[in-house]
């Protein structure tokens, strides 16, 4: 027997337009009765495992002992369960990428199984819903004690896809005056994720601009697309003035492009996975387009 849990932590991206939400509860709530659901989002764009997996590994930190259930584009993959901090914790998923950064977050794993022991599955009266057949019941079963080495057949942790996280990249050229200055060093750095007020987290944090002497109040130059914009080191977006874009540290300990009470990807035109060039600040003006209307 297995230890048993108390929670399931749920994330997908099945929506709640649909009733696959409510069933995936209610097959663990006929199973396990005891077990409580936290839903910590079922609005990761559909098959998109890159936000699954950045959400998973923002949120895993503050989860509780217990299971995690994260289902994002599941149809074309196994379906597996990683055991995490000492048995305290277990992840349920399909085998791609979406659980490898959570599961770094806490450690890495130590027992992982392909989850294909029928008898812990639902009958399906058509063809197999992953969420519904195999991870609903094979979670609850965990709550009521099942270790997870009866519910699949185990195999090596490393055989788990890993995931793909963009790392930034340093440069040092030379500047639009062919001069070896400041205005040719810099990162390439991507947009991470876009949160629901519009603030655009990057894939750096203060070490990749600490060499700059970057402080509170500093000045940088951030080129997106064709923008290219001053930007202020900010501790908070209300410390900005009308207009202005920020650049401060998140949650996460990464530094996001904000502004006050509005949407910095608005302002610069931005989504998930763009590229964006941060810079000390240079001497020279910083122009943006403005149309100019009647």
């Amino acid at each position: 027997m297995g230890r048993g849990f108390d929670t399931i932590s749920f994330l997908s991206d099945l929506g709640v337009v649909d009733e696959h939400v409510g069933v995936v509860k209610a097959i663990v709530r006929d199973l396990a009765p005891h077990a409580q659901i936290i839903d910590l989002t079922h609005h990761i764009a559909p098959y998109d495992v890159r936000a699954g997996s950045l959400a998973l590994a923002r949120a895993v930190t503050y989860l509780p002992a217990g299971v995690i259930l994260a289902v994002v584009d599941a149809g074309h993959t196994r379906a597996v369960g990683i055991e995490v901090a000492g048995g305290k914790g277990v992840l349920l998923g399909p085998d791609n990428g979406l659980l490898a950064s959570a599961v770094a977050m806490v450690g890495g794993a130590e027992r992982a199984v392909v989850l294909d022991r029928e008898e812990f599955h639902l009958a399906s009266p058509g063809g197999i819903l992953a969420v519904r057949d195999v991870f609903a019941p094979v979670a609850a079963h965990l709550c009521n004690g099942k270790d997870l080495a009866e519910l699949g057949r185990l195999v090596d942790a490393d055989s788990i896809l890993p995931g793909v996280v963009p790392l930034s990249r340093d440069f040092h050229g030379v500047g639009s005056e062919g001069r070896n200055d400041d205005f040719g060093v810099g990162v390439h750095a991507e947009v991470l994720w876009i949160d629901h007020t519009g603030n655009c987290q990057l894939n750096i944090g203060l070490d990749d601009v600490s060499p700059w002497g970057v402080v509170e109040g500093t000045r940088l130059q951030v080129t997106a697309g064709e923008q290219t914009r001053s930007v202020l080191r900010v501790t908070r977006a209300g410390s900005l003035g009308p207009g202005a874009v920020g650049l401060m540290l998140d949650g996460s300990g990464l530094l996001t492009l904000v502004l006050d009470r509005r949407s910095a990807a608005d302002e610069l035109s931005l989504a998930a996975g763009d590229q964006v060039t941060v810079q000390p600040s240079t001497d020279h003006v910083v122009s943006v387009p403005v149309d100019l209307r009647q």
